[in-house]
């Protein structure tokens, strides 16, 4: 990035089911947010939204009159793309401080990823199915695309039950270190292996956690950032690549191609190498996505993640601490912007029990059809 562009504040709301409307919450979250930054809603002219209901009713309410706005679809694939969209409008001087904000009522809606005909399906949030085609051969809902692919991973690579079992319980015991996490209660093997399937080989603790919530960054160039009351954290690169011909059905290199692609362009654009990444973000709507994304980010080759995350290598302590406040699966599902938030957080030395000690690098990354990641750091 030839302009440095910098987080210069968070907020989030409480999560779980709060019987409240999504702009309501992603209001607080924008509150919040430039609480933390030490600005106010005359400081900002630039405006991101995503999920929220009214763009316009957002800002009306919040007296804000960007001079750059840019509403986007729903999907959590969109997370990794709002941060490139809002720091390429940053260096190209279309405003100098934008509000990206958020907001779900997913769970007072009753929204469920595991069937069809409640709430959001696969074809209002997954991966591009037309229920008309895909319904009659069980593809219901977002949950019966990553069963589908689980299933060709096993297929070739052997993946077990147990395996997919280390990412459920290694992401549920950082959420008990994390007070605004939903699930918290331990889990073990023997848990994970005990719950009812939802579409096999998918276990329900293999789901992420539908969720009420808002989250709300604040970015800015850093010569203006260098002045604000948050030391700033730095978006060294974003990068996204698109998968979406064929996107009906699921990718056969699990989006091991794309997830290369992405990695390598902001290491590289980040003057960063693998080795360097303090700890990692990955979107888990669904648990095998993060053995999908460690393949296709080059940590481990095709096939070897199910062995590679063995002996806490992506718990705290580990080599490449994942989600460190318990992801998706058990923080809660904000469609990726709950692990931005973390990034952030954990740069900024926030995360109290639950801290990567030293953390300078932290890398977001997103296997979907439109394949994203972000590089954070504490320094240029």
């Amino acid at each position: 990035m030839s302009s440095p562009v910098a987080v210069v504040g968070v907020g989030t709301t409480d999560y779980g089911a709060l019987g409240r409307p999504a702009d309501d919450l992603a209001g607080e979250a924008l509150r919040a947010a430039l609480a933390d930054a030490g600005l106010s809603v005359t400081d900002v002219d630039g405006l991101l939204t995503h999920r929220v209901d009214s763009y316009e009713g957002l800002a009306a309410e919040h007296g804000l009159d960007p001079r750059w706005t840019v509403p986007l679809p729903p999907e959590g694939r969109m997370t990794g793309p709002a941060v490139q969209l809002a720091a390429a409008a940053l260096r190209e001087g279309l405003c100098h401080t934008v509000a990206l904000v958020y907001g779900n009522d997913g769970r007072t809606r009753g929204a469920t990823y595991g069937a069809g005909n409640s709430g959001s399906t696969a074809a209002g949030e997954g991966y591009g199915t037309t229920p008309a085609l895909t319904t009659p051969y069980g593809m219901t809902s977002p949950g019966a695309f990553s069963a589908l692919m689980l299933q060709r991973h096993r297929h070739l690579h052997g993946t077990t039950e147990e395996h997919l079992a280390t990412v459920a319980t290694t992401f549920r015991a950082h959420a008990a270190l994390n007070p605004r996490a939903l699930r918290r209660e331990p889990l073990t093997v023997e848990d994970y292996l005990a719950s009812r399937y939802v579409v096999a080989p998918l276990h329900v603790l293999d789901y992420c956690q539908i969720n009420d919530g808002g989250v709300a960054l604040v970015l800015t160039t850093l010569d203006r950032a260098r002045d604000l009351r948050r030391t700033p954290v730095h978006v060294l690169a974003a990068a996204q690549r698109g998968r979406l011909a064929g996107s009906d059905l699921p990718p056969e290199d699990f989006w091991a191609g794309a997830l290369g692609e992405v990695g390598e362009a902001v290491l590289r654009a980040g003057g960063r190498r693998r080795e360097d990444v303090d700890a990692l973000m990955v979107y888990d709507n669904f648990s095998p996505n993060v053995l999908f994304t460690l393949e296709g980010l080059g940590w481990c080759r095709p096939g070897e993640s199910p062995e590679w995350i063995a002996d806490g290598r992506i718990a705290l302590g580990g080599e490449l601490p994942c989600n460190t406040s318990g992801g998706q699966l058990s923080e809660g599902y904000l469609q990726g912007w709950g692990l931005v938030v973390e990034a952030v957080r954990q740069l900024r030395g926030d995360c109290g029990p639950r801290q990567v000690a030293a953390a300078r690098t932290v890398q977001y990354a997103c296997a979907a059809p439109i394949v994203s990641s972000v590089l954070f750091a504490t320094e240029a």
